[in-house]
């Protein structure tokens, strides 16, 4: 059984035989003007199937004859030798396994046939209009054709939670992918470390990143490349990356390579030009002991709120030691006057998305984590240049220091625990 089957087997098993499971592909998306974006599927429908093809729609009906069913675009051979070869009806049976396959035009027509007599409907609701509308349309059809021996489903429910909670466990497929593409990601920030010099350009390191990836077999980048240094290293998400590399700057680095729609997502920060300035060692110094400890946390029956919890209080300990807020830490906590230091969050689920799905808080109380989980562990300290209030000789500078690590049932395992990480790691492979 392949690991796609595996997945719908474990989705069949939830949701019974007299249900039905709907997942869209992601649209395309428009550039400009008549140009679009590469496309990337939608991670839903890739997890269960592997389909990375847009129009297409995956119906699973586990009491069905056919319970796997493929509505994809069929064989065009002049639109092919525009944008490329598609799997057609054949190959959705033939390559993908589905049981029966029908072109995707017939969606109006198809649709209520393979939802007629289920109890249960499951899809991703509110998240592509034109699917809803879809699906609405299918839904009045059956009920208007009851007299006619139509039956319409009794519930609609959001499949969202349903696949999140398959997604956020990873089997040792998704485990090996994510692995690869950590590999990746090493190479990649090993090369920046040695690019970054003085008179270089943000965008070079940028694309020396985006260059080892492709290089090394990845679709490119899980997201957008933050190379930040300096001032812009207090902008979270800085993506502009038009700054010039100065002597005695820090430059931050937030990349992650992405393996079959499976991201890394790392983060180090190291000195232009391969040593730390002293004032700059300081605040790394204090950000990299915090983020050992929190790493050192992840086990099962730990929540993330725990490890927030932690991470605020070491870094409000750090922030007071270095000058950068004043107070006692107990009323800076409280009033979250940190947040002028550090404004986010210190852990996310990771996977298929970059931000992967899966709930955090239900009820009022705070997830616990279990084995087969990944997530990040990325504290940090940015001072801004304008910052008054903090040493002088710290403004201007923002240090993030990110792992991906797995939850086991021992503890904890850091997939990207061989990425250069303790300064004098930094240092030797800058130097290098």
């Amino acid at each position: 059984m392949t690991p796609h089957a595996a997945r719908r087997a474990r989705v069949a098993e939830r949701i019974g035989p007299d249900a039905v499971l709907l997942v869209p592909s992601a649209p395309e998306r428009v550039r400009s003007n008549d140009t679009h974006h590469r496309y990337r599927p939608s991670s839903d429908l890739y997890y269960l199937t592997g389909f990375r093809e847009p129009g297409a729609l995956l119906v699973l009906r586990p009491g069905s004859p056919t319970p796997f069913t493929l509505l994809v675009r069929p064989r065009d051979p002049e639109r092919e030798t525009w944008d490329g070869p598609r799997a057609g009806v054949e190959g959705a049976r033939e390559r993908f396994g589905a049981d029966a396959a029908h072109p995707i035009a017939e969606l109006a027509s198809k649709l209520p046939e393979l939802l007629d007599g289920a109890t249960d409907v499951y899809a991703p609701l509110a998240r592509d209009a034109a699917f809803d509308a879809e699906l609405a349309r299918s839904l009045e059809y059956l009920r208007a054709s009851h007299r006619r021996g139509k039956h319409a489903p009794e519930r609609i429910s959001d499949a969202t939670t349903l696949l999140a909670e398959l997604r956020i466990h990873k089997d040792a497929d998704e485990l090996a992918t994510l692995r690869r593409a950590v590999q990746l990601t090493d190479e990649a920030h090993r090369a920046a470390m040695r690019a970054a010099r003085p008179g270089a350009w943000e965008y070079e390191l940028e694309a020396l990143v985006d260059y080892t990836f492709r290089k090394g077999g990845a679709t490119g980048a899980g997201y957008g490349t933050i190379v930040a240094t300096g001032a812009h290293a207090t902008t979270l998400h800085w993506v502009e990356n038009d700054g010039r590399l100065e002597a005695g700057e820090l430059c931050l680095l937030d990349a992650g390579a992405e393996v079959d729609f499976y991201t890394a997502d790392v983060t180090r920060t190291f000195p232009v030009g391969g040593r730390f300035a002293a004032p700059a060692r300081r605040l790394y110094d204090a950000v990299l002991a915090v983020q050992e400890r929190a790493v050192a946390m992840v086990r099962p029956g730990v929540t993330l709120e725990d490890i927030h919890q932690a991470t605020l209080e070491g870094l409000v300990e750090a922030a007071l030691r270095l000058g950068l807020v004043v107070g006692e830490a107990q009323a800076i906590l409280k009033q979250e006057s940190y947040k002028r230091v550090y404004p986010h969050r210190t852990s996310h689920w990771l996977g298929l998305d970059v931000h992967d799905v899966g709930w955090y808080h239900r009820r009022g109380q705070a997830r616990r984590l279990e084995a087969g989980m990944v997530i990040t562990v990325e504290p940090g300290l940015y001072v801004r240049a304008d910052d008054t209030e903090a040493p002088a000789e710290l403004r201007g500078m923002g240090v993030r220091i990110e792992d991906d690590v797995l939850v086991t049932a021992a503890g904890h395992d850091v997939l990207t625990a061989a990425i250069p990480k303790r300064p004098e790691e930094i240092e030797a492979t800058a130097g290098g």
